[in-house]
């Protein structure tokens, strides 16, 4: 049978699925520290243990590894759709490119599904941060750091959301505790007030962003005015509870271990799968994990 060539089945189409890709908007580049992976797994020991600077004294005083470990596994994913040869001979309307492009979308927007989930499962058990707690948890213990809390409850006056004056006092208590961390040898982190992220669900959109851009809430000046940036991720789907992320550090609130990048590929006419069935496939895969990295870095609020 012939085949029409729509552009499906040329280098073109590689091209296109990763103009869609790169253009396509991403929040996880901000949000994770990427780190390159050369094995199938990685061991993090050293987070949580550079110390602070001291007087040179009698000499260098070397701090060597503390003895939390963190490994993780990398994982491949892929997405596949098949199409008939006969779509692709009938097709004069672009409708198959059409979904090509979707698939370059959601497969640019993975890696921010995956942070949602991890923020989603941060106090459940088996998410585990580096100390080996929970992400989100009231028992943060890291050497003389005493025990901290970065999963945080604020009251609101409606069970189904914020308002704005009350997102801006859940946002002042963030802040005032993630400033408050100590490091493993008991002392300030120091960390400043540059970096912050508010992620929220779609439904806290609005209260968030006039919760930081308002000059005025209230009839009173608001001093949160550039506090931090507002993104909304879609997979958040709980109305009561959203997250401040602090992401200008070396390493940031999560861990995006690069593998093995999105490949792009096709089985197209002159394939087995096609001449047995008929059926073109057109697919994506990697190699990659999305993991926890400072929890320092993280709080999570729920409106009771």
């Amino acid at each position: 049978m012939a085949v029409i060539n729509t552009g499906l089945l040329t280098r073109g189409l590689r091209s296109e699925f990763f103009d869609r890709f790169e253009s396509t908007t991403r929040h996880y580049q901000d949000l994770a520290t990427r780190i390159p992976s050369r094995s199938d797994s990685e061991t993090y020991k050293w987070l949580g243990t550079v110390p602070k600077m001291r007087e040179w004294g009698t000499g260098r005083l070397a701090k060597g590894l503390r003895t939390e470990s963190y490994s993780v596994e990398n994982l491949k994913y892929e997405a596949t759709i098949e199409v008939d040869q006969d779509e692709i001979a009938d097709d004069q309307t672009g409708q198959i490119r059409i979904r090509v492009g979707e698939l370059a979308q959601r497969a640019a927007t993975h890696k921010d599904y995956l942070i949602a989930q991890l923020l989603i499962n941060g106090a459940a058990s088996g998410y585990n941060s580096y100390d080996g707690v929970t992400f989100f948890n009231n028992s943060h213990v890291s050497g003389g750091s005493g025990a901290q809390d970065n999963d945080l409850a604020f009251d609101a006056s409606d069970a189904g959301g914020p308002t704005t004056d009350e997102f801006k006092g859940a946002l002042k208590q963030a802040i005032g505790r993630l400033l408050s961390f100590k490091d493993d040898r008991g002392e300030p982190l120091g960390l400043g007030t540059g970096g912050l992220v508010c992620v929220v669900p779609p439904t806290m959109l609005y209260a968030a962003l006039e919760a930081v851009n308002a000059t005025v809430i209230g009839q009173t000046s608001n001093v949160l005015q550039g506090a931090a940036r507002v993104v909304a991720l879609p997979w958040l789907t709980t109305a009561t509870t959203w997250y401040l992320l602090k992401t200008d550090g070396v390493i940031r609130p999560f861990i995006f271990q690069d593998r093995e990048p999105v490949e792009f590929g096709a089985l197209t006419e002159t394939s087995e799968e096609a001449f047995k069935r008929e059926k073109l496939l057109f697919g994506v895969r990697a190699r990659y994990r999305m993991a926890y990295g400072y929890w320092q870095f993280a709080i999570r609020t729920v409106f009771n």
